[in-house]
């Protein structure tokens, strides 16, 4: 009798289980190992406030999201992409919906009983599931002997082949804390730093009246537009927060690889904040200036403009009480309040990280060079991308394309 080959998935978020689905699909003997207590954490997080789980733009325009490693992602997100996406949760009987702003959420909004039907589906595929089992891999990589540390005590496992879908550096405490970086570097696989991708960022610092005042709310109906020092630009409408020292939201996070980038290379990026995008320059300065008779400045701006709040209050912080009376330099700045911003926030804060496993010491088939019969898959691996539903897309899509690349590698398909 033949024995089925054995692979060990060592890490249990989104990437990982795709690829131990797809793996047991084959006829392998799938162990899922994670440190943490219970699967898929970070998923959950992520979900509490509605599980975004794709987006419903073309597919041409939903590749555009993943910049320079568009390349390498593209060919996964062929077999796995959006409209898969939806196929593969209503085949675990959650139905999904497309939102105002075009991306997917199931429609009763939550993770859990998505994650809880996958669990199930995957347990009665046999997949087997080791909770509490850190990899330990600092010593000698040997997929005849993984080694694990559990409340038990150290055990060690085989493995035919191995998929490592082991997250990025970002939410720590739910499993993701990137120690497995300097593992796979001294066995030769090469890593790029981890960095913060869709995070906040600290400024040169607000007033203490305006953070006491603002920090926590949001600024809505805006546009930021920002261009690198290499002629990159970006330039979007929606909405972001204000933080006790800077800026973080939505919005900040499509722009934050550019504006993180140009941190690094130059101290400081400063972006232009529009606080009313629907409205023309030359509208703004007319209203503006329409004449005013008694009433003060801030209610003339709120009567003609609708500015108040927050988007009064950052008006203040951009302009002296003198150049507020300069009805062209106030007019200027309604359409383009500059931001600087100095410092990215810790990566730990982030919602996912940039760099990982290099695409180049992989093969096609997600398998390391350095290490026959190991794949990475997921946040591990160098790439990042906007919320919306690309992270959570593009991490399955890998998972599963690291398991195809074991089933081949084990001869199983």
């Amino acid at each position: 009798m033949t024995v089925s080959p054995t692979v060990a998935v060592i890490g249990g978020g989104p990437a990982g289980l795709m690829a131990a689905e797809v793996l047991s699909a084959s006829g392998a003997q799938v162990h899922v190992y994670d440190a943490m207590p219970s699967v898929g954490r970070k998923f959950l997080l992520a979900g509490r406030g509605g599980l975004n789980l794709t987006h419903s733009e073309p597919f041409d325009v939903f590749m555009t999201r993943f910049g320079e490693r568009r390349a390498q992602l593209e060919p996964m997100l062929a077999l796995f992409g959006p409209q898969q996406m939806r196929e593969w949760a209503s085949g675990l009987g959650i139905e999904t919906f497309v939102g105002t702003s075009g991306r997917v959420f199931p429609t009763d909004m939550k993770a859990a009983p998505l994650l809880r039907a996958w669990l199930h589906r995957l347990r009665a595929a046999g997949v087997q599931f080791h909770m509490r089992h850190r990899w330990m891999g600092d010593g000698v990589f040997d997929t005849a002997s993984l080694r694990f540390a559990t409340p038990a005590g150290g055990i060690a496992a085989k493995a035919d082949a191995v998929v490592l879908a082991l997250g990025g550096a970002s939410w720590a405490r739910l499993g993701s804390d990137g120690a497995w970086v300097p593992w796979l570097q001294a066995q030769g696989v090469e890593v790029a730093p981890l960095l913060a991708a869709n995070s906040g960022f600290d400024g040169t610092g607000w007033s203490e009246h305006f953070s006491s005042r603002f920090a926590g709310q949001p600024f809505k109906s805006v546009a930021i537009s920002f261009t690198d020092g290499h002629g990159r630009h970006f330039a979007r409408k929606g909405e972001f927060v204000a933080t006790a020292k800077g800026i973080e939201g939505s919005l900040i996070y499509a722009a934050s690889a550019l504006l993180r980038d140009e941190i690094a290379a130059k101290g400081s990026a400063t972006l232009l904040l529009d606080l009313l995008p629907d409205r023309s320059a030359e509208q703004v300065l007319a209203a503006v200036t329409h004449p005013r008779g008694a009433r003060s400045l801030s209610s003339h701006l709120k009567s003609r403009l609708g500015l108040e709040g927050i988007k009064a209050g950052v008006l203040h912080e951009a302009l002296s009480r003198e150049a507020m009376q300069d009805a062209a330099q106030l007019a200027a700045t309604i359409k383009a309040v500059p931001l600087k911003l100095i410092a990215t926030r810790p990566v730990d804060e982030a919602i996912s990280t940039a760099g990982g496993v290099r695409f180049d010491a992989l093969d096609a088939q997600l398998m390391s060079n350095a290490l026959p019969s190991v794949f990475a898959a997921g946040e591990m691996l160098d790439w990042e991308a906007p919320t919306g539903g690309y992270l959570l897309t593009a991490s399955m899509a890998s998972g599963a394309a690291a398991a195809r690349g074991a089933i081949r590698r084990l001869g199983l398909g």
